[in-house]
């Protein structure tokens, strides 16, 4: 294993952050599997993931049981772990944009597709070595004005060029599920399956350029300009990149998280990147994917008082009670339905809202939704 530590720009005088990512295995050996977790900070159960993946790792490295590389990133943002505002974590935004850790990373499409599409030609890996490489220069040559500049220059030179991509996240409260392009999902399903994800969410393009789709959407926006162009050059689905969103906030117990990190494991075995063991059998899925535009997002229509009536994990049919919202002075309790049917894979920790506040999210089957599809 060979520790590195990436210094980030500094905001201030006397403050310096570090990034700090662990390498596996031998770059170029073979497919390159790239691991972060809690990119958003105050989401901590990826950060003891990691903690469980590491010694399994560092075990099959030092008897070169590792084909190819695994990088891992076991806390991905230094910047936000490091932000708390009256005794409360604040790792979601940047306390001085507002801006939100997962959001807003570079559109290597806009900025790469003149240089490759008329480039690209009958190889397949000359064409993915391309792709990569126009990707790299802009990142040389993009110079950081911010700390979270910086922070978000550093986590892509070290995933640019990965087969795979985990970001390891959660939610408030809820069961494991997955984000995931389209073009990613069939090879990314045994992941999905090997986790035990209760609700899986597909979308061509979630839209606000989150950091794994970041990596992923290039491929697939470049291989449609070249079918638009009617080329015949070939380029592949070469980043398959995911989010896993690890149950809720307070899920920090290690008989979870080593459960999760034999689950990837497991799945390193299936992509041969991990040779210590023979691969297991996939397990049979729990649930079938679902269009992220299917999703639904119930609000509180008052402030008040949150009293559930629905577990995450649990199946709902439109008109189900979710929860009521209790006004204690007016002594009055609104309800929350569901407003299609589908699994409630999250709802939120807080147990007072204001009006307008996100309440629960149901995996609907049937997508209603376009345009910008994650929250905020």
């Amino acid at each position: 294993m060979r520790r590195l530590d990436h210094p980030l720009l500094s905001p201030s005088l006397g403050v310096h952050k570090t990034l700090t990512s662990l390498h596996f295995g031998t770059p170029g050996s073979g497919p390159k599997v790239y691991i972060q977790a809690s990119l958003h900070a105050e989401e901590l159960p990826g950060m003891l993931a990691a903690y469980h993946l590491r010694p399994l790792l560092e075990a099959a490295d030092a008897q070169s049981h590792i084909h190819g590389e695994v990088v891992l990133v076991p806390m991905a943002n230094p910047v936000g772990a490091a932000q708390r505002l009256q005794h409360q974590p604040m790792g979601r935004f940047e306390l001085n944009t507002g801006e939100n850790f997962n959001r807003h990373y570079p559109d290597f499409f806009a900025r790469i597709s003149a240089e490759v599409l008329p480039a690209l030609g009958p190889d397949v890996a000359a064409n993915v070595a391309l792709v990569r490489q126009a990707m790299r220069r802009y990142l040389d040559q993009w110079t950081p004005a911010t700390e979270l500049a910086s922070l978000r220059r550093q986590l892509l030179l070290l995933a640019h060029d990965a087969d795979y991509v985990l970001d390891l996240h959660c939610d408030c409260e809820a069961v494991l599920h997955f984000y995931c392009e389209e073009s990613c999902w069939p090879q990314l399903a045994p992941l999905a399956h090997h986790l035990q994800s209760h609700a899986i969410l597909l979308a061509k393009n979630s839209g606000s350029s989150p950091f794994d789709e970041s990596l992923s959407g290039v491929w697939w926006r470049l291989a449609e300009a070249l079918a638009a162009r009617g080329s015949k050059a070939p380029l592949p689905q070469a980043c398959l990149s995911t989010t896993i969103e690890l149950r809720g906030e307070a899920q920090v117990e290690h008989a979870l998280a080593a459960q999760d990190a034999q689950a990837i494991a497991a799945y390193l075995r299936h992509i041969g990147v991990l040779r210590d063991a023979p691969a297991a059998a996939v397990p049979a899925p729990l649930c079938a994917p679902t269009p992220l535009a299917g999703s639904e997002t119930l609000y509180a229509p008052v402030p008040g008082l949150v009293v559930f009536a629905a577990e995450p994990g649990q199946q709902l049919r439109a008109g189900d009670l979710v929860a009521e919202v209790i006004d204690p002075v007016e002594h009055s309790a609104q309800r929350v339905c569901a407003g299609v049917d589908g699994m409630l894979y999250a709802r939120v920790r807080d147990r007072y809202v204001t009006t307008g506040c996100e309440l629960a999210k149901i995996a609907g089957a049937v997508a209603f939704r376009s345009g910008e599809l994650l929250g905020a």
